[in-house]
């Protein structure tokens, strides 16, 4: 997913929110006796970052606020504002879909466009932010390559996840940032499913006569209690899918997209043959 929030202006001056978690975390520093840049060291950011998030100005990550509320004494009080943040950092429609990727136990989606999000590149990602229509200003661009890149601690988790992509070939030629950008990409997908057991992504060729994704990207996932849910994307917003039997359909067809796609093993090898050639 690229941007699939509302059609709507961004604000330029931070939220409400943003400006109470940052005086939160400049309150709680100043009880500690510490500085920024005491701060900084202890967390391993640079003292301007930790002045941006003081400041409202940068959203702080999930990682920071876990540490922060640790580091500053804070007994939980900055913990308790992640959800808070991720408010800020994602689409009030699909906020809800982030959160339950953070504890599900399988992630699987089907990919038309363009990389699957967890598996992004920094680069890659920037490039689909700079090309959206309207343009985002690049404070904008910041808070979404930001907010996409947290997202990827799901694949590194504890438990870890079962994930599962099927991309369309064509994503393996579109050149988006350019075919530098676009071949670091491959090979990082590449080292992903080398690297990673629990992860499988398969291809499907642009050649095939039969195909169960005509109707659009799909994205799924389980849940640790047994519920699955499923999000569609759309041009001004998405919408998280809870009923049964409209999710049961879009785990059939995707069942029937990866029976059709290409075999783990022979994408690979596409993949690698099609990055050589760029």
């Amino acid at each position: 997913m690229v941007a699939s929030k509302p059609c709507e202006s961004n604000a330029a001056q931070p939220s409400p929110a943003r400006r109470h978690v940052g005086d939160l975390i400049r309150n709680f520093r100043s009880r500690a006796g510490l500085t920024r840049q005491d701060v900084g060291d202890r967390l391993l950011i640079s003292e301007s970052l930790a002045g941006a998030y003081e400041g409202g100005e940068r959203i702080p990550t999930t990682s920071f606020l876990k540490d922060a509320d640790t580091v500053l004494d804070a007994r939980g009080a900055l913990k308790s504002c992640i959800p808070l943040m991720d408010d800020e950092k994602y689409p009030r429609t699909f906020v809800g879909w982030v959160r339950l990727e953070k504890i599900a136990s399988s992630v699987s989606a089907y990919e038309n466009m363009f990389f699957p999000g967890l598996l992004q590149t920094e680069e890659y990602i920037q490039a689909l932010y700079e090309e959206r229509v309207p343009q985002f200003a690049e404070a904008e661009i910041q808070k979404h390559v930001e907010a996409r890149l947290e997202r990827q601690a799901v694949l590194s988790r504890d438990p870890l996840p079962i994930v599962a992509y099927v991309i369309e070939e064509s994503v393996l030629q579109r050149p988006i940032g350019g075919r530098t950008v676009l071949r670091n990409q491959m090979l990082h997908l590449l080292k992903c499913t080398q690297s990673m057991n629990h992860l499988m992504v398969q291809v499907m060729p642009t050649a095939r006569n039969a195909h169960a994704g005509l109707n659009g990207p799909i994205k799924l996932l389980s849940a640790p209690d047994g519920r699955n849910w499923a999000y569609e994307d759309g041009q001004c917003g998405g919408t998280l899918i809870s009923k049964p039997q409209q999710v049961n359909q879009l785990i059939d067809r995707f069942g029937m997209l990866r029976a059709q796609a290409l075999t783990p093993w022979e994408s690979a090898e596409l993949i690698e043959r099609m990055a050589d050639q760029l």
